[in-house]
């Protein structure tokens, strides 16, 4: 096992760090970091495509019903705001919106106000679709994160969010 440890992310970073042992503007510390946190979004990301073999619901599909429901608004949003939560372009958002309103897992609705504005709401099915798949996918986050009891996992969101938090100072 420690092997297997040396020779993965733990190895690379510490092969890392021993060229650049003598460069004070190098903190071995930070890439660590960096590279610890990219391993668990890959491991997560292949998670959800293993999870997301059927291709009638994909893993596109998914995420974004998942930024439809977790809008600040009352479960609705515009084209514009889910490519922009989904970190997609305009136009890949329109292809993933005509997909899901093909299977009738969202409605887009004209807004009567002010025409221009078109509004993206969830229906049921979406809805039962979203709740199914997030279930399972935070029974692959707990698996991912097994290593670490609750207080762990406490300590480990106090400080990404203080990283996270000085990018909005």
């Amino acid at each position: 096992m420690a092997k297997e440890i040396e020779d993965g992310v733990d190895g690379h970073v510490r092969r890392w760090s021993t060229l650049w042992e003598a460069n004070p503007q190098v903190a071995p510390e930070i890439e660590g970091a960096l590279i610890r946190m990219k391993n668990i979004l890959r491991r997560e990301r292949r998670g959800d495509v293993a999870a997301f073999t059927d291709p009638a619901f994909t893993r596109e599909d998914y995420h974004t019903l998942h930024v439809l429901m977790i809008q600040p608004y009352p479960v609705e949003a515009t084209p514009a705001q889910l490519a922009e939560a989904a970190n997609v372009t305009r136009a890949a958002m329109t292809a993933r919106l005509d997909r899901l309103t093909r299977a009738e897992l969202i409605t887009r609705e004209v807004e009567p106000q002010d025409r221009r504005r078109v509004v993206v709401r969830p229906t049921a099915a979406g809805r039962a679709a979203w709740e199914k798949h997030i279930h399972a996918g935070m029974a692959r986050d707990w698996e991912l994160f097994a290593a670490l009891d609750i207080d762990e996992l406490k300590q480990l969101n106090t400080l990404l969010r203080k990283v996270n938090r000085s990018f909005e100072e």
